[in-house]
């Protein structure tokens, strides 16, 4: 791939990697004199050979265990590090290159880290934060007072950072985050440690948002309600390799080929052999039994149930993409 070709694309990797050298130190007195007088370095591949592009516009869910590579790939993209080898471009800017022009179309906001002054009214950081862009006044009390509305902010931005609960503070610091109106937004678990209701609440507003602005986002997150909510495609990343790049429908259709069909019978049926001839049997729990179809047997699986037992109910049902994606990681690769 040929990178700054293609107008639409915001981000472009190719073959992105980054390697740290990691003393290595035996225990004790001998093991520490070893270490002084000839260190010996081990090379930890945190991103490896990865590629992939995101067009402008698009909200893209980046997935992985800790430690995977999510974070040292967000820094690499943001500039905040410079990668062992490979090539990335955003928004036509290279990164590391740390221009102010690069600075002013991007964002990135983690979940674990406040910019906010902890002391200090929201909006007197805010001010700040106009001044260090360059923001003339006029500007910033138009973006303020729109994404204080789109937040649901008003009232909240005069009263010290620590006297808001913690869905305050974190739609206090996206709101931060966004004065300039970046481009690109990098979002490292935006909603960590928040309850459902205030999580719903930022997935709202980042729909919202890039509805409005047309924003590119890439996001991570351990909640997959943020995912499903947002996202149409997803990247996994697991041992600092890229193992999947697609949709979440993809991922579903590809790597979890059954579906769960649960009955209710009408009366219990002790006799095993006569329910497994429709499918594999997951678990039967007195008159309630559910089967593992596979997908393209589902109509004529669910046709015959219905025809030859007398049910109260039935159900079909996809896994859990919480789910697929375990086992995703689990297996370490995925074969589509």
């Amino acid at each position: 791939m040929q990178l700054g070709w293609i107008a639409m694309v915001m981000v472009a990797v190719e073959g992105l990697s980054k390697i740290y050298n990691i003393a290595v130190k035996e225990a004790g007195l001998v093991g520490t004199l070893k270490h002084f007088w000839h260190r010996q370095y081990r090379a930890i591949a945190a991103v490896k050979d990865i590629s992939f592009a995101i067009e402008s516009g698009e909200i893209v869910g980046f997935l992985g265990p800790n430690g995977a590579g999510k974070t040292t790939t967000l820094k690499m993209l943001t500039g905040l590090i410079n990668p062992s080898s490979g090539t990335v471009q955003v928004a036509g800017h290279i990164p590391f290159q740390r221009d102010r022009k690069f600075l002013q179309k991007i964002t990135l906001v983690m979940g674990q880290k406040q910019q906010l002054i902890w002391d200090l009214p929201a909006l007197d950081s805010l001010r700040m934060n106009a001044a260090v862009y360059d923001i003339p006044n006029k500007i910033f009390n138009h973006r303020l007072g729109e994404l204080t509305e789109m937040l649901s902010l008003e009232d909240k931005l005069t009263q010290p950072m620590r006297k808001l609960s913690l869905g305050e503070r974190m739609k206090a610091e996206l709101l931060a985050a966004l004065l300039h109106q970046p481009q690109v937004l990098f979002l490292d678990e935006p909603t960590l440690g928040l309850d459902v209701n205030a999580q719903a609440s930022v997935r709202e507003f980042l729909r919202e948002y890039n509805d409005r602005y047309q924003a590119t986002i890439l996001i991570t997150s351990h909640y997959m309600a943020d995912i499903t909510a947002l996202c149409k495609r997803v990247l996994l990343i697991h041992q600092g390799g890229l193992i999947y790049d697609g949709s979440l429908e993809g991922l579903h259709n590809n790597f979890a080929p059954y579906r769960e069909v649960r009955i209710e019978l009408a009366q219990p049926i002790s006799d095993r052999q006569i329910l497994q001839k429709y499918a594999k049997i997951s678990n039967i729990d007195g008159q309630s039994v559910c089967f593992l179809v596979p997908r393209e047997d589902l109509t004529r699986v669910v046709s015959e149930i219905l025809a030859e037992l007398e049910i109260i109910d039935l159900s079909v049902n996809e896994p859990a993409i919480e789910e697929v994606i375990g086992q995703v990681f689990r297996a370490g690769s995925i074969n589509i």
